[in-house]
């Protein structure tokens, strides 16, 4: 949710827990992970221990970092800002910095490798600014990291994290369409009587341009993009509010305010999903670099009150 949330150090307990299982693991991660120093707050970070069998993707570059025996597996053809990503097994326990692909869609392929190699999960390491991995149709299962980098009091910890969790918990909408509107990568869409109808709108931002059109197949829509608090804004505003269903793949696409979707809900529109995310656990960091140090186990106990899955601090967990 914030940086400076525990991220890598949730990361390497759950990588320490399964490397003493017989599974074959590999890690990876959407953005970079594992410096020393974060290149934005300047602040210390820990690094990512890797285990001797398990396989590790990274750029070339951080490839030449590792502090790791290793033995290069695969050289993808395709470049990165940091040159080709390297498919590498870890020989020697050791730390590395690891960095995969950009995309949502390199990094399903490069889950969909992994499995082919005999690997039996892979671990995606996710970044503030990209929800992409958590989506349902990349990865199997989520763990949400928060804690005091996002405010000094809990309260408003338990408040934000909450209202992320309740986008994880949002229903999902049946249809016989759903491997369709899965496939669609751009469009607006309307469903009427078990029928898909894409709708000559460009974007949801311009709505209130095609209102005659908007709802000329009902008031059933799938949006294949984002939807933000412009878009319900329009809505609500709406004589068809009441009936108002909006649907998108995931909760990776939602960008809203509590505010502006407490506002749509109370007048009568619905939100849905095409796929539910498995929310297996939240983690939290009692610390911030800002020098808030909270109660950690009244921070785990103020979030368990308000959501249904577990809440740890992994360090306690240690202790």
């Amino acid at each position: 949710m914030a940086k400076n949330t525990g991220k890598t150090v949730c990361l390497n307990y759950v990588l320490e827990q399964l490397c003493q299982t017989d599974k074959v693991l590999a890690v990876t991660s959407i953005g970079i992970d594992g410096e020393k120093k974060d290149q934005v707050t300047q602040t210390e970070k820990p690094e990512v221990t890797l285990y001797e069998g398990s396989f590790f993707v990274t750029s070339e570059y951080h490839y030449r970092q590792r502090q790791l025996v290793s033995e290069i597996y695969d050289v993808s053809e395709e470049m990165t800002s940091m040159g080709r990503l390297v498919i590498a097994k870890v020989l020697q326990t050791g730390k590395a910095i690891i960095a995969g692909p950009a995309s949502s869609v390199r990094m399903k392929a490069l889950i969909d490798r992994m499995a082919d190699m005999g690997v039996d999960m892979t671990i995606v390491d996710g970044a503030l600014s990209r929800r992409s991995p958590a989506a349902p149709s990349i990865t199997d299962g989520l763990i949400l990291s928060t804690g005091a980098a996002i405010a000094p009091d809990i309260p408003t910890i338990v408040d934000k994290t909450k209202f992320v969790y309740r986008m994880t918990q949002l229903p999902a909408f049946k249809t016989i369409h759903h491997e369709e509107l899965l496939r669609a990568d751009s469009g607006i869409y309307a469903l009427q009587d078990d029928e898909v109808f894409q709708l000559p709108i460009a974007s949801p931002l311009l709505f209130a341009k095609n209102k005659d059109i908007l709802f000329s197949h009902g008031t059933t829509l799938f949006i294949s993009g984002i939807i933000t608090d412009a878009i319900l804004e329009y809505l609500k505003a709406q004589p068809e509010i009441k009936k108002t269903v909006l649907i998108v793949k995931d909760f990776t696409k939602i960008f809203v305010t509590p505010f502006v979707l407490n506002s749509y809900l109370q007048k009568g529109g619905s939100v849905f999903v095409l796929q539910k995310p498995n929310l297996t656990a939240i983690c939290v960091n009692p610390t911030s670099p800002m020098g808030a140090r909270l109660d950690s186990q009244a921070l785990q106990s103020a979030l368990q009150r308000v959501v249904e899955v577990p809440v740890y601090d992994v360090r306690m967990l240690d202790s």
